[in-house]
């Protein structure tokens, strides 16, 4: 295992605890493992092998989990002159775009189950109430996000 990070206990335990937090999101353990391994490794990018070996994972399970992640935008690789290997790394970086992101797509399930609501018995009382409660709660988040994140980065001056 001459490609392997050398980890504490610490860390490793670590990478089990994000990962099982993102299995429970429905995520692969492996892709689940690759994800935690990169936030908690001291170097913070790794070759495929550094990654397959450290993880103890096959090759190919180390594959489809780097592509995946490659296709959901939760990882990007780069390359170094002179080496033809790809070097992995979270996009943590992008985490302001992510929220963005996220709550955009939010605000587009609110907009359906909106179109739901206004097509609802009016019998189901309490699930159209459950229903509004949920686009209302999206509507309001959308609207304070800005000013969250404004009070936000003034705490942070």
């Amino acid at each position: 295992m001459e490609n392997a990070i050398q980890l504490t206990d610490q860390q490793k335990e670590l990478i089990e605890r994000l990962g099982v937090m993102h299995e429970h999101e429905g995520l692969q353990p492996a892709v689940s493992r690759v994800i935690a391994l990169l936030l908690v490794s001291p170097n913070t990018e790794l070759t495929f092998d550094q990654i397959r070996e450290t993880l103890q994972l096959s090759k190919s399970a180390t594959s489809n989990a780097i592509n995946l992640l490659l296709t959901t935008q939760r990882l990007e690789y780069i390359t170094k002159t002179g080496d033809r290997k790809r070097y992995f790394r979270s996009k943590i970086t992008n985490w302001k775009e992510d929220i963005k992101s996220k709550f955009s797509t939010m605000n587009h399930i609110a907009d359906i189950f909106d179109e739901i609501l206004k097509q609802r018995p009016g019998n189901t009382v309490e699930f159209n109430k459950n229903l509004a409660d949920i686009v209302d709660f999206i509507r309001y988040m959308n609207k304070e996000l800005p000013n969250l994140y404004k009070a936000w980065e003034q705490s942070r001056s």
